[in-house]
């Protein structure tokens, strides 16, 4: 009986391991801290395993000019045409050992990419750590957005009228195409005596 009870708190034990390694899910629409954007966090349509984000909506949407505001300093030169808003701008965080969220996040500001995770520790909030070259760090806690904004992106991601991910996280790979149904064999003809 003691090795049974041993036994089963020591699987109780591993699963309450396992459970606290497994960050809390980020999903949602998130107010940056200044206020210029809200990111919609969401499983990544082709890594369900993974979270991507996108600019659903920019306090300033538009440029001088009154045109929408477009993506001219990303490195990526067929990237620079593309509408700030809808992008994707979090690129497929993946779970690790301190139960947060990490993988790159882009900034359209400067057209780089930065290592980054996220984590909420508090209900509401979103703590958000970027990294360039692993040093140079900030942080910001953004907050969740209940409501929809005027202007707000709102459909799923990859409709119309709601954000684009871009084509590596698009969609999951298809799969193999079932084989072609193969013809019975034929008998060969019996030799003739």
């Amino acid at each position: 009986m003691k090795k049974v009870l041993t036994g089963a708190l020591v699987a109780l034990g591993l699963s309450s391991a396992a459970a606290l390694a497994a960050p809390k899910d980020p999903s949602g629409t998130w107010l940056t801290e200044d206020g210029r954007a809200r990111i919609r966090i969401e499983k990544c349509p082709a890594r369900t395993d993974r979270v991507c984000g996108y600019a659903v909506w920019l306090k300033t949407p538009n440029d001088d000019k009154g045109q929408p505001r477009v993506d001219f300093k990303n490195t990526d030169a067929k990237k620079r045409s593309r509408p700030s808003l809808g992008h994707q701008l979090i690129m497929g965080l993946k779970p690790n050992a301190d139960n947060r969220y990490e993988g790159q996040i882009y900034n359209a500001d400067d057209g780089k990419l930065y290592d980054v995770s996220i984590w909420t520790e508090e209900p509401g909030e979103l703590n958000v750590r970027g990294c360039l070259m692993g040093f140079l760090c900030g942080s910001q806690t953004w907050t969740r957005a209940n409501d929809v904004a005027p202007g707000q992106l709102t459909a799923p991601t990859g409709a119309p009228n709601g954000p684009r991910p871009d084509a590596e996280w698009a969609a999951a790979p298809k799969a193999a195409a079932p084989a072609a149904a193969a013809k019975p064999a034929t008998p060969a003809a019996a030799p003739k005596p």
